[in-house]
């Protein structure tokens, strides 16, 4: 198979770094005042009705890659029936603008006919709507099948949030294989008609620290169940205190050995997203518990690494944002940027950075599983469509680095800037380290 960045190059320009954004296209389910109520981001955010005004406001900042699904449970109200009225008007102007999708096919949920993720229907079904898709949309090259995937499976199946809201370690495990057998299927089923496909799977880049000594046994397993979406679709061999938990809970030798066989020729046209947050790491009770946050001990930097080094893939950040403060939001993006430069000059091939999203979400600051409508303020422009201070910085970021950070680079000799001022002058081609993976 040919690798990642002789991929790249056909469908991406060789100098598009990939700037990115994303409409935030959330559909959980959840339960409220007795009821199961769907929360699509979508329409928190207006997009629906202001889809056309979103997609300028992404060009007009230089963003030309942009994270977008066609709402999964919309688009395939019912078995073996698709409907693409919506998704025809925005991939089609999309393309217009010469704004490349990466297609989120599968957000936080699926559609009512399937139930939620412990349905052992979901994953040929998805890849059955996967296919439909990619032949609709024959020049769409850039796909993430299923977002957070552990995520997913954690609010879904072990925290009691979302979904099937069930609290075990049974339902996540049986969320998380069938996550990634859709995953994978939906790969395998894209290639089929059109082999220049790429695949970012966003992923939530974690650590788990343990709040005691008493704590270590309890930090090391969630240490490695984090690892478990990208382990899966990989096809990458787990721990074998992973593997443990995972026969333990339901996954058998067979399954199990099947995402070996089917992972691992993907990673060939695969680049490993990452999602990171200021609530990405936690703490760890002697009793399990891992839902208190300690803010940002490690960062982006020291989490990235750790996932690069277990993969070996081209990476790309793909969320991050600072919902709970507005002003806090530009030192945060500076932050990250310096953290993505630093990867890229010590030789991690990072491929794209994402600020998530476009516009103010709702109800994230509860996870979505309370009707508040509260809006956060975390988005380069709020829901009246004016800009926050941060998508000005952001588009200065875009404007002044895209002409130093061609793809097929490993390391660069780039610096990071308090003032973002001028970006340093561009190195005599011999001296960009060729990447290991060409």
């Amino acid at each position: 198979m040919p690798s990642n960045f002789a991929l790249i190059r056909a469908p991406l320009h060789d100098q598009d770094f990939m700037f990115a954004t994303g409409c935030e296209c959330s559909y959980p389910t959840i339960e409220w005042e007795g009821k199961t109520v769907r929360r699509d981001g979508f329409d928190l955010s207006k997009h629906y009705q202001y889809w056309q005004e979103d997609f300028r406001l992404v060009r007009e900042t230089g963003i030309n890659f942009l994270r977008y699904g066609p709402q999964y449970y919309r688009a395939n109200p019912r078995r073996g029936h698709y409907d693409w009225d919506f998704a025809d008007e925005c991939f089609n102007r999309l393309r217009e603008l010469k704004i490349h999708p990466i297609a989120d096919l599968c957000h936080f949920g699926v559609p009512d006919w399937l139930e939620n993720f412990q349905n052992p229907e979901f994953p040929e079904q998805f890849a059955n709507f996967a296919a439909a898709f990619a032949r609709r949309f024959p020049w769409v090259m850039l796909y993430t099948p299923v977002n957070e995937i552990f995520i997913c499976a954690m609010f879904s199946a072990h925290r009691g949030m979302w979904n099937e809201r069930l609290k075990s370690d049974r339902a996540f495990v049986t969320a998380i294989k069938h996550m990634c057998k859709a995953t994978i299927l939906a790969e395998e089923a894209i290639l089929k008609l059109q082999p220049m496909a790429l695949f970012i799977q966003s992923e939530s880049t974690s650590y788990f620290h343990q709040a005691s000594p008493a704590a270590h046994r309890q930090a090391y397993l969630y240490n490695q169940k984090r690892f478990l979406a990208l382990d899966l679709i990989y096809g990458h061999d787990v721990s074998g205190l992973a593997y443990e938990y995972l026969r333990e809970h339901g996954m058998t030798r067979d399954e199990y050995h099947w995402f070996l066989e089917h992972g691992r020729p993907l990673t060939a046209y695969s680049i490993m997203g990452n999602d990171y947050y200021g609530t990405n790491e936690y703490f760890v009770t002697p009793g399990g518990d891992a839902s208190e946050q300690t803010g940002e001990v490690f960062g982006y930097y020291v989490i990235t690494h750790q996932y690069y080094d277990r993969y070996n893939l081209p990476v790309m950040h793909t969320e991050t944002n600072k919902r709970d403060n507005e002003n806090e939001a530009e030192k945060w993006l500076k932050k990250e940027w310096r953290n993505v430069v630093k990867l890229k000059q010590d030789g991690v091939p990072i491929l794209g950075f994402t600020w998530y999203s476009v516009i103010d979400q709702t109800d994230w600051d509860t996870a979505l599983t309370q009707i508040n409508y509260r809006t956060n303020p975390c988005g380069l422009f709020n829901k009246e469509r004016q800009p926050h201070p941060v998508q000005r910085t952001y588009a200065r970021i875009i404007q002044q680095w895209r002409p130093n950070l061609p793809l097929n680079a490993m390391s660069r000799n780039v610096e990071s800037r308090d003032d973002l001022g001028e970006p340093p002058p561009a190195p005599h081609p011999h001296t960009a380290s060729k990447s290991a993976r060409s």
